[in-house]
């Protein structure tokens, strides 16, 4: 009998490893795909940048910005790199089961992102609330799903949407809410130029959305101490 269960779970164990490496092997080959086009698209970019400091009318040939157009190339990838990400990728192996269904909140995400009007940053905190249905994820994870959709250009709007909409998505949980807080560069350095404004942008999901009570304890934990 004891043979008998401990060669299942040396099945168990053994077929865990072996999904473990396949998703590493996964993750491996993609980001090699990611990074092969990225190089294929950095000339393109670069000249692109070339281009737009001549037309500025600067000197792309002065010292100072003789690798500006190689090196701003490769900032806007990694700027954008969550346009090559998906939260199926990040989530794999990180959901576990657990009977928990109390509210979970992580609060103040540091979020950067691209406006995509002005191409400049807007940034500031994200804070996730979600209700368990049955399923957990590793809490890290909720900051890398903010990453992907951050490292996109965005509207905050947009931004808030699409994360709670990934969690709903991954986790089919009783509830996602999420809340940004941002400072828009737009509207500090150009336009308007208001230093101290930000924006609150809010999404509520199942029962976030259905019951004032939930919705009211997700925002009364959520502000700042």
């Amino acid at each position: 009998m004891n043979g008998h269960c401990n060669g299942k779970l040396n099945d168990g164990f053994s077929e865990l490893i072996i999904d473990s490496k396949k998703s590493a092997a996964h993750r491996k080959h993609e980001t090699s795909r990611k990074e092969a086009e990225d190089m294929s698209r950095l000339p393109a970019l670069e000249a692109a940048y070339t281009s737009i400091l001549s037309e500025l009318g600067e000197d792309t040939d002065r010292q100072g910005l003789l690798r500006t157009p190689l090196r701003a190339a490769k900032a806007m990838q990694f700027l954008t790199k969550g346009y090559h990400e998906t939260v199926e990728d990040i989530l794999n192996n990180a959901i576990f089961d657990e009977d928990h269904d109390e509210m979970v909140i992580v609060k103040d995400i540091d979020m950067f992102s691209l406006c995509e009007h002005h191409l400049v940053p807007f940034f500031g905190k994200v804070h996730i609330g979600y209700i368990p249905n049955k399923k957990v994820v590793g809490l890290s994870k909720l900051a890398r799903i903010v990453e992907i959709f951050s490292r996109r250009l965005q509207v905050q709007e947009r931004l808030t949407k699409q994360i709670a909409v990934g969690i709903l998505e991954a986790l089919q949980p009783k509830g996602v809410a999420v809340v940004i807080e941002a400072t828009h560069m737009c509207m500090v350095m150009r336009g308007v130029q208001k230093m101290n404004s930000r924006t609150v942008t809010s999404t509520m999901l199942g029962v976030y959305l259905e019951d004032p009570k939930t919705r009211e304890e997700f925002l009364t934990l959520s502000q700042r101490v």
